[in-house]
C-alpha cells in the first residue's frame, strides 16, 4: 500500500530502503559469501524482469529481495575483513600509502587522515588495498600531504575492533570502512607526488581560508575561526570552548560544510550567473562546476559531496524541465551516494542530513500548510481591504508559521540523532535554530561574496564582506552562549540500549513516511504519530546524566 501511495512521488525509494536493509543487515552479521548474495542478487533481478509487465507483487518483491541482497554483499565488498584481523597485536609496519583526504589539524607539526595501502611489507602484505586511518608526525621543514599523493611510511599498525561504539571516533572509522590505524607514523620518501588538480585545490583551500582572514584576522580572531568553519569546513579552527558551546547548544551542523552551505552558495552562485545573461545550460554547466569546484577546494567532505549531488540532481531536472519533485530528487541523491559509497549510509552526518531533511519533506511542509490553513489572519475581510500593514503582519505570520513547522519536524530527528551520536539531548536547538539558520545564511552569502571579490583582487569589498559576516557571527556566538546557560537547554542522554537508537530512527522516518502517503488524513490527521515515538523513546528509552 505505501508504495502505491508513494510510488509517483518517489519511484526509487524502493530500491533504496532494500539496499539500506541490507547494508544494515550486513553490518551486524555474515549472512553468506558475497558471490552467493551476487548471484542470488543477479536471479531476483532477473525475475523482475520477466515479471515486469504482468505480475506487479512478484516484480515489488524481486526487485526488493535483488536490492537487499545487493546490500548485504556490497557491506562486505567495502569493509573486507579477516578473523585473524582481530587478534592482530599493534606492530611497526612500512606501508606505500595513497592519501585520499586529509583532516585539518590544530598542531601543524601533525597531519592525519584516510588513506589506502598501496603496498605493504611482510608481514602484513596481505592488507594492499585496505583502507586506513594515518595519523603523521611531520619532520621539520616537511608540509601537510596532499591528496592522491603516495607516501613511503613507518608506522604503528592497530586493529580496530569490529564495531566500536558509534559516538567514538573509531566508531565513524568503522562506518567509513576503515579497519587500522595508523598511529605514530613518520614519512620515509615521497613515492609519488599529487596530481596537478589536487595542488592547485591545497593551494586555493590555503588562498581561501587568507582572504576570509582580511581586515579581521588581527581584530578577531575568534570570529574568523567561525567564519573559516562555516565556509572552509576548518573545525579545527574552532577552539574547545566554542566546539562545547555550538554541540550542546545543537547548532554544531551549522559550522561544518553542509546542505545549508551548499544551498545558500548554490543560490548565489546561480544569482550571479543570471546577471551575465548566460543561456540556461551555459548557466547551469558553470554553476555546477564553480560549486563542484568549492567543495573539492574545501577537502569534499561527505557531507559536502552529498550536498551538491543533492542540488545537481535538482538542478538537472530543472534544466530538462521535469515536474519538480523534491522527495524524489532526495531519493536519487541518496542511491547515487550509497552507489558509490554504500557505507556512507552508517555515518552519523548521512543519517542526520538525510533524516532531517526527509523530515522536512514528509512533515514539515505539510504541517506548514496546515497550520497556515487553519491559523490565518483576517479571514473576514477580504484581501483587497487589507492595506500594506495587514499584508506585512501576514506575512510575517505565514513565515513565523512555516519555520516553526520545518523547526518542529527537523526537531524530531535532531532529538534522536544527537543522543545517538553525540551523547547529548538539546532540547534548546528548536529555538535556536529558528534564527541561527537565517542569521547563518547572511554570513555564509557574506563569506562568498569576500571570496570572490579577493579571487578577483578587490581586497577593499572583501575586507568589507568580512566585517559583515563577523558582526553577524557575533550576534550568533553571543546569542548561543547565552542560549546554553540557560537551564533546561541541554543535557547528557544515552540510550539504555545500544540497538535502540537505531530502531527508534528508522520507526520515526517509517511513521513519517506512512503519514505522507496517507497525506497526513485518517487517524493521522493531527500528525502525532512522530510525536508520540519521539516521547515515548525519551521518556522510557534514554538514561539522562
Amino acid at each position: 500500500m505505501l508504495s502505491r501511495c508513494l510510488g509517483h512521488r518517489a519511484p526509487l525509494l524502493w530500491l533504496v530502503l532494500p539496499l539500506m536493509v541490507g547494508l544494515a543487515a550486513g553490518k551486524v552479521a555474515e549472512f553468506a559469501p558475497v558471490p552467493w548474495l551476487l548471484s542470488g542478487a543477479v536471479l531476483a533481478a532477473v525475475v523482475a524482469v520477466f515479471a515486469s509487465r504482468s505480475r506487479v507483487y512478484l516484480f515489488t518483491g524481486s526487485v526488493a529481495l535483488a536490492m537487499f541482497l545487493a546490500g548485504l554483499a556490497s557491506y562486505a565488498l567495502h569493509r573486507p575483513r579477516i578473523e585473524a584481523w582481530d587478534q592482530l597485536p599493534p606492530r611497526e609496519v612500512r606501508l606505500s600509502l595513497r592519501i585520499d583526504r586529509v583532516f585539518n589539524q590544530q598542531d601543524s607539526r601533525r597531519a592525519g587522515g584516510l588513506g589506502t595501502i598501496i603496498r605493504a611489507d611482510l608481514p602484513v602484505e596481505e592488507l594492499a588495498g585496505q583502507r586506513v586511518y594515518f595519523s603523521l608526525t611531520m619532520g621539520r621543514g616537511e608540509s601537510a600531504p596532499v591528496r592522491s599523493s603516495v607516501l613511503s611510511t613507518m608506522g604503528v599498525l592497530v586493529t580496530l575492533p569490529r564495531n566500536p561504539p558509534t559516538t567514538t571516533f573509531d566508531g565513524y572509522l568503522a562506518n567509513a570502512g576503515i579497519n587500522f590505524r595508523l598511529t605514530r607514523a613518520r614519512v620515509l620518501a615521497n613515492e609519488k607526488p599529487a596530481s596537478a588538480y589536487y595542488r592547485f585545490c591545497a593551494r586555493q583551500a590555503q588562498r581561501f581560508s587568507q582572504i576570509l582572514g582580511g581586515g579581521i584576522a588581527t581584530k578577531r580572531p575568534d570570529l574568523v575561526s567561525v567564519l573559516r568553519a562555516m565556509l572552509l569546513g576548518q573545525q579545527n579552527e574552532l577552539n574547545e570552548e566554542q566546539t562545547a558551546i555550538f554541540r550542546q547548544s545543537g547548532t554544531m551542523h551549522v559550522f561544518s560544510i553542509s546542505g545549508l552551505h551548499i544551498a545558500v552558495i548554490a543560490t548565489g552562485l546561480q544569482a550571479l550567473l543570471s546577471l551575465l545573461r548566460l543561456p540556461r545550460m551555459a548557466q547551469f554547466a558553470l554553476g555546477l562546476v564553480a560549486l563542484w569546484l568549492y567543495v573539492d577546494i574545501t577537502g569534499a567532505a561527505p557531507s559536502a559531496v552529498r550536498a551538491f549531488v543533492m542540488v545537481a540532481v535538482v538542478e538537472i531536472a530543472l534544466v530538462l524541465r521535469l515536474p519538480r519533485n523534491p522527495l524524489s530528487a532526495l531519493v536519487a541523491s541518496a542511491m547515487i551516494i550509497l552507489l558509490v559509497d554504500p557505507l556512507q549510509m552508517f555515518s552519523a552526518s548521512f543519517q542526520m542530513s538525510y533524516g532531517i531533511v526527509a523530515a522536512l519533506l514528509l512533515l514539515g511542509l505539510p504541517l506548514a500548510d496546515t497550520l497556515q490553513e487553519r491559523c490565518a489572519l483576517f479571514r473576514d475581510l477580504p484581501k483587497v481591504t487589507w492595506g500594506w500593514h495587514r499584508s506585512a503582519i501576514d506575512t510575517g505570520w505565514r513565515a513565523l508559521l512555516s519555520a516553526t513547522a520545518i523547526g518542529t519536524a527537523a526537531s524530531l530527528v535532531s532529538a534522536i540523532t544527537g543522543i545517538l551520536f553525540f551523547d547529548l539531548f538539546t532540547p534548546g536547538a528548536f529555538l535556536a535554530n529558528l534564527w541561527l539558520i537565517p542569521a547563518s545564511s547572511v554570513a555564509i552569502y557574506m563569506g562568498m561574496l569576500s571570496l570572490i571579490f579577493g579571487l578577483i583582487g578587490w581586497i577593499a569589498a572583501s575586507a568589507l564582506a568580512n566585517h559583515a559576516a563577523a558582526l553577524v557571527l557575533w550576534g550568533v556566538d553571543a546569542s548561543i552562549r547565552r542560549n546554553v546557560d540557560l537551564p533546561g537547554m541541554w543535557y547528557p542522554a544515552s540510550f539504555k540500549v545500544n540497538a535502540a537508537g537505531p530502531l527508534i530512527l528508522s520507526l520515526l522516518l517509517i511513521a513519517l513516511m506512512h503519514g505522507y502517503a496517507k497525506n497526513w488524513a485518517g487517524w493521522q490527521r493531527a500528525y502525532w504519530t512522530p510525536f508520540v515515538i519521539v516521547a515515548v523513546a525519551l521518556g522510557f528509552g534514554v538514561t539522562y546524566l
